[in-house]
């Protein structure tokens, strides 16, 4: 991460302008005669820069390019820099007049002299070969012509400071942007994979100005809104930072309040459920020094047998039953994940049920395909399955709410044990950055047969998505133990359920 302040070659040859500057000015007779020309010294006297912040609470430029933030960061400029766009070195000089002078550097375009026109430009310093403008006045290409130039119209100037934040991917990429914006008094905030919530340092930067503008440059930034409201706000997952997944595993007891049949997780009240899960995670610390978070996964909606009333062949449990235990998770730092297993309904329609659980920073959602019913088909009878279609509509009502009530990102699980259950799993669209997408591989039987749907899942997974491993305290044969699990699964999973 990078900020106005921070050291680059460019401050470099500026500290080396500042130092000709000196020397031009020991050349000065004492009645203050440099030889200039008239023409000289009006430019010198003429009107600073005039900066202005940023109009639109965020806006993300695509192309960006040098005239696009002098548009939005400067309303005039007496002087302006205009650079060969086909030659570094006229660029890399041309960056360092204009920081000194703290005006607007271009890289030529046929862009550009609209653009020195709107700012009233009475002088351009060009370098290299640019097109030829009103005002033009050509450079020679190196740090003590540049020097000179700098010294004929006054020297260095610092720009007063902006209320406005201007992000970069790259800060290199853009580099005759960001000058312009820190010739503008804009802060700059190099946020490398356009995601805030990756850097401490760039997270930091953004919480101090939570109310100013921001310009973010770049394609990169399309879906910036949520993560940099994220940051700006300290809306951080329960066990901290930003992200769901990458630093931490989840190790974690299935089942349902009061039904032991249905995992281990029902197997005993609130309480002591807080406190085995508690003693689970530190099996798993005393083998690594990974963090480890302790989570429920509560099976919300149950498959059943019957149609019930409203003949979806699933039970939905009230959020009334399901607050006690997602409450005492909260107070006691564990993660919750409710398990949809909806029968003849769809997954978006039982998600919905439980908003005002989902509206909790510590509570995501998993979808069991295995217990999703087409037509007339009942449980058991077949293995079921779900389209990606209906995934997708489903994580996007979820991202949705998160970006809304900005929470924090989410763990949005999807169980599979077998190819069939996920129809078209290459279109699962894993792109959210409100959701962090877990495959959950749910085998149970031999460790051998275990590892070959391990495997044969995690081939031609759609990209960017998280692995779940699934330990069966009764069907395993025989079940891994902390330290076997996390030997043996590689790599290591994002998500480990006991059942």
């Amino acid at each position: 991460m990078s900020v106005s302040s921070g050291l680059n070659r460019v401050t470099l040859i500026c500290c080396a302008v500042a130092v000709a500057l000196v020397a031009a000015a020991l050349l000065v007779d004492r009645g203050g005669s440099t030889g200039a020309s008239p023409g000289a010294r009006a430019v010198s006297a003429a009107t600073a820069p005039q900066a202005r912040e940023a109009s639109k609470a965020l806006d993300v430029v695509a192309p960006a390019t040098s005239v696009d933030v002098s548009r939005r960061l400067f309303a005039s400029s007496p002087v302006a820099v205009l650079a060969d766009p086909a030659d570094p070195e006229a660029q890399r000089v041309a960056i360092a007049t204009a920081t000194s002078l703290a005006v607007p550097v271009l890289v030529d375009s046929p862009e550009a002299p609209a653009e020195i026109s709107r700012l009233e430009a009475a002088t351009v310093l060009t370098f290299g070969a640019t097109q030829d403008v009103p005002g033009a006045r050509p450079v020679t290409v190196d740090d003590a012509s540049a020097a000179a130039e700098v010294a004929r119209l006054g020297g260095d100037r610092a720009p007063d400071p902006l209320g406005t934040v201007v992000l970069t991917a790259s800060a290199q990429d853009d580099a005759a942007a960001i000058a312009t914006a820190r010739a503008a008094g804009a802060q700059v905030v190099e946020v490398p994979g356009a995601d805030p919530r990756t850097s401490d340092g760039a997270a930091a930067a953004l919480a101090e100005r939570p109310d100013e503008p921001v310009i973010a440059l770049g394609a990169a930034f399309d879906d910036v809104a949520y993560p940099l409201a994220v940051v700006r706000t300290g809306a951080e997952q329960p066990t901290g930072g930003y992200l769901a997944l990458g630093d931490r595993t989840y190790t974690a007891m299935y089942g349902h309040p009061g039904a032991p049949q249905l995992g281990v997780l029902g197997e005993q009240g609130v309480k002591a459920s807080v406190a085995r899960v508690e003693r689970l995670a530190r099996k798993y610390r005393r083998v690594s020094s990974s963090t480890f978070v302790p989570t429920f996964e509560i099976i919300a909606t149950v498959a059943s047998a019957s149609a019930g009333k409203d003949k979806d062949y699933s039970t939905e449990t009230s959020v009334a039953k399901l607050r006690p235990l997602v409450d005492a998770a909260e107070k006691a730092g564990v993660y919750v994940v409710l398990d949809l297993q909806p029968g003849r309904t769809d997954f978006l329609t039982q998600a919905k049920r439980y908003r005002s659980l989902l509206e909790r920073p510590h509570v995501g959602l998993a979808l069991d395909p295995e217990w999703r019913l087409m037509g007339k088909q009942k449980h058991l009878v077949q293995i079921g399955s779900v389209s990606a279609a209906e995934i997708n509509r489903t994580s996007a009502w979820l991202a949705d709410l998160t970006r809304e009530k900005t929470l924090p990102q989410k763990v949005f699980v999807l169980h599979q044990f077998s190819l069939s259950m996920i129809k078209d799993r290459d279109v699962v669209d894993t792109s959210h950055p409100e959701l962090a997408t877990v495959i959950h591989v749910d085998g149970s039987g031999p460790q051998g047969a275990k590892q070959d749907t391990w495997r044969t899942l995690r081939r031609n997974a759609p990209k960017d998505v998280g692995w779940g491993w699934k330990n069966f305290v009764d069907e395993d044969a025989p079940m891994l133990d902390a330290r076997q699990t996390w030997r043996q699964v590689r790599p290591h999973p994002d998500l480990i359920t006991y059942q």
